[in-house]
C-alpha cells in the first residue's frame, strides 16, 4: 500500500521538443506572444506562460547526459509532434486567430466541445500541434 500524499496542484512547467531553436523562439515570442525566459545555445528556450513555462527542448541536446554536477538533469527527449494547449478566454480568440492567420499560420481545426468551451488548432514550425481552449475546458472533466 502507497502511503498518504497530496497531488500536486498545478503544472508547473511542460516541454515540447523542435528541431529548429530558432524558428521556435521566434514562434511562441513573436507570433504567439510569451516572455522568454531563456535560451541556453542550441539546447532550448524557456518561455513563461502565466504561473508555468514552457519549455522547448532540442532533443539532440537533450538526450546527451549532463557534463555539470550541479544540474544533474537526466537525458530526456521525445521525436515527432507533441501537443500542448494554452488557456486563452473566447473574448480573446478572434484577435489570436487574426494574428495568427497575419503570421501565416494555418489555422487547422476550430470548434466547441460539448461544455461549450472554444477550440482553436494549429502547428507549431516544428509539427507540434497547439490548441488554444478556454480554461473552463476541463472544467467539467
Amino acid at each position: 500500500m502507497l502511503p498518504n500524499a497530496p497531488a500536486p496542484s498545478a503544472v508547473l512547467e511542460a516541454a515540447l521538443y523542435v528541431d529548429d531553436l530558432d524558428a521556435a523562439e521566434d514562434f511562441y515570442g513573436t507570433v504567439i506572444g510569451l516572455r522568454k525566459i531563456q535560451r541556453i545555445g542550441d539546447r532550448h528556450v524557456f518561455f513563461q506562460v502565466g504561473t508555468a513555462t514552457l519549455l522547448v527542448f532540442n532533443p539532440a541536446e537533450t538526450d546527451k547526459p549532463t557534463s555539470s554536477p550541479r544540474f544533474p538533469v537526466p537525458p530526456h527527449g521525445a521525436r515527432g509532434p507533441g501537443h500542448f494547449c494554452f488557456a486563452h478566454p473566447r473574448a480573446d480568440m478572434d484577435q489570436m486567430r487574426a494574428r495568427l492567420i497575419a503570421a501565416g499560420v494555418v489555422i487547422e481545426s476550430e470548434f466547441d466541445w460539448p461544455n461549450g468551451a472554444h477550440s482553436l488548432y494549429f502547428r507549431d514550425p516544428a509539427g507540434n500541434s497547439i490548441e488554444i481552449a478556454e480554461p473552463h475546458l476541463w472544467s467539467d472533466a
